[in-house]
């Protein structure tokens, strides 16, 4: 019988990305090696590339953990509860980990778990909520392309930080050539970290999506 490898007991997916998303939290992204991760695994370098044979590979191992902690939405719940909920929890996983969003770039978020607990489920919702196919991916995208510019635009772990950081920026501009941008700090840069901006723009979405005349349609008079 083989030799069993007490290495790669340590060096479970969800183990290796449980352990990448907390060196990329504490030390950000360019702190995401594979020599590193086989340090803090306790692993050999040759086991990790065993499990995850480049970064590409490492990331999508990660991304799909973070998948994993979306919600289940109970069936036969009303289509918008269930957008918001869905969508809301996304951007809560991506905004607490922002260094997997700028290591991934434009890098498609796939795997089975946000296909199965996001992308597929919503879909059948929509088309069973009245909209046509084409509405459906329409709306999706919308909603998604909010969620991941919205969870990427700023570190929203730090808002103090970042607030400190924009007002800095906008103080030093020339108030004769940006009057607008140097004359309303106080309503500018509170709306950078402002979480509600997000859910605001994503509950308009959802309303203007619901009034579309093919679910109009379908809910009848």
């Amino acid at each position: 019988m083989p030799r069993h490898s007490p290495s790669l007991d340590r060096a479970t997916p969800d183990r290796i990305a449980e352990t990448a998303l907390l060196l990329v939290d504490e030390s950000g992204p360019e702190a995401l090696t594979f020599r590193a991760l086989a340090v803090r695994l306790d692993i050999s370098l040759a086991s990790l590339q065993r499990r995850c044979t480049d970064l590409a590979g490492l990331l999508d191992l990660c991304t799909d953990h973070l998948a994993a902690r979306l919600p289940v939405i109970e069936p036969g719940t009303d289509w918008a509860t269930a957008t918001e909920a869905r969508f809301t929890a996304l951007y809560r996983l991506l905004a607490a980990h922002p260094g997997l969003l700028a290591l991934r770039g434009t890098r498609p978020w796939l795997g089975p778990n946000l296909l199965a607990r996001l992308v597929e489920p919503q879909l059948a919702d929509s088309l069973a909520a009245g909209l046509s196919p084409e509405e459906a991916i329409t709306a999706y995208r919308r909603m998604y392309l909010l969620t991941l510019g919205s969870a990427s635009f700023v570190d929203h772990r730090d808002p103090k930080a970042t607030r400190a950081a924009t007002r800095t920026a906008l103080a030093a501009l020339d108030p004769e050539e940006f009057p607008v941008l140097t004359g309303h700090l106080a309503a500018i840069v509170p709306a950078v970290t402002d979480d509600e901006v997000y859910y605001g723009a994503l509950r308009q979405l959802i309303r203007a999506t619901a009034a579309s005349p093919s679910a109009d349609a379908q809910q009848g008079p």
